[in-house]
């Protein structure tokens, strides 16, 4: 039976499942938008503090001790990045998100709600999200630093984060710059659906820690027009600013050209609309793992990307996705301690 979490906030009782934004006219939705722009939306009749029944014969997490494939090995993504630096001096991208895709073989029997609960206590995350509806395709754990959108009414603010260290001394003056400019890519990105006047810029280049590492956020918000639709809302800010680039056609462009795999769930919108009160939280499918059927098997995927700008060394931007992934792909692997 499908069911999701969001923070202590779980959503059970599943209705319907739509993949057209159009319908979500009313109820309460889990969604995940796939970075190439697919749409997973399940109803659900009921929410609020449940503990949901473990499956039978119920063991945990297991951890998952074989070998990691990466979509992109350390040549293929250097090389990734040197591309993207000639596409930069030829002036026809800024700044491009080049990530790479995690992926081991999954047991029949894992449980991914037990996943989640281990990330919960080993990587605590301001959005945080478990959607687990395998019968409707979806199967996630998201434990994302990052909001892409958050709606309360009229009110619409998306905090891109930009700028990833283990530390604040190591955050180099490229990370404030690759902030600012993902800042006003997605101010631009508001203002088509903002009221005049109402979009500004809000805790520019704001210092946030994690576990392993911090960031760089900042919050843009703005007011939205009358009868802006979700589609709308979509049409003008998807994919995120911060794992796509600037200008973002340009960079999605060159993401398809030099990424070898789709990202699916990663880096795309996962968390919630409620359409009676128009309230909704999404984040961006950052630190998220989502399972699929491969070829009548399993598998757990994980995606790790970093920002590319003409400023960027590629060994060290490669170093960047290690460190991204380590924690979490440690935990998954019994090799971090929650």
């Amino acid at each position: 039976m499908a069911w999701a979490r969001f923070g202590a906030m779980t959503a059970y009782e599943p209705l319907a499942v739509s993949d057209d934004i159009v319908e979500l006219t009313e109820g309460f939705w889990a969604v995940v938008v796939d970075f190439e722009s697919t749409l997973t939306a399940v109803r659900f009749a009921h929410r609020g503090r449940r503990t949901m029944t473990r499956p039978p014969g119920y063991r945990g997490w297991q951890p998952l001790d074989g070998t990691w494939r990466t979509s992109m090995d350390r040549a293929a993504y250097t090389a990734g990045v040197r591309e993207i630096r000639e596409r930069i001096a030829a002036g026809t991208v800024y700044q491009v998100n080049l990530c790479r895709v995690l992926s081991h073989d999954l047991p029949a029997d894992a449980y991914l709600p037990a996943l989640a609960r281990l990330l919960r206590k080993g990587n605590p995350a301001p959005y945080e999200a478990l959607i687990h509806a395998p019968e409707f395709g979806v199967d996630i754990v998201c434990a994302s630093p990052e909001r892409y959108l958050r709606r309360d009414g009229e009110r619409l603010v998306s905090s891109p984060i930009k700028g990833t260290s283990r530390t604040p001394e190591e955050m180099l003056p490229k990370d404030y710059a690759e902030n600012v400019m993902i800042a006003d890519l997605v101010r631009n990105d508001l203002q088509q659906v903002c009221r005049v006047g109402t979009v500004a810029v809000e805790d520019l280049c704001a210092m946030e820690n994690h576990p392993g590492l911090v960031h760089l956020v900042t919050n843009v918000a703005g007011r939205l027009l009358p009868d802006v639709s979700w589609r709308d809302i979509l049409d003008a800010t998807f994919p995120p600013g911060s794992v796509s680039g600037a200008p973002k056609s340009s960079a999605v462009a060159t993401i398809a050209d030099l990424e070898p795999v789709v990202r699916g769930p990663y880096c795309g919108a996962i968390g919630w609309i409620d359409a009676d009160t128009g309230e909704a939280e999404l984040a961006v499918g950052i630190r998220t793992f989502w399972a699929s059927e491969e070829q009548g098997r399993r598998v757990l995927h994980f995606g790790a990307g970093a920002g590319i700008t003409w400023a960027s060394d590629p060994e060290a931007e490669w170093e960047e996705t290690q460190l991204k992934a380590r924690r979490l792909i440690g935990l998954a692997s019994g090799a971090v301690a929650p």
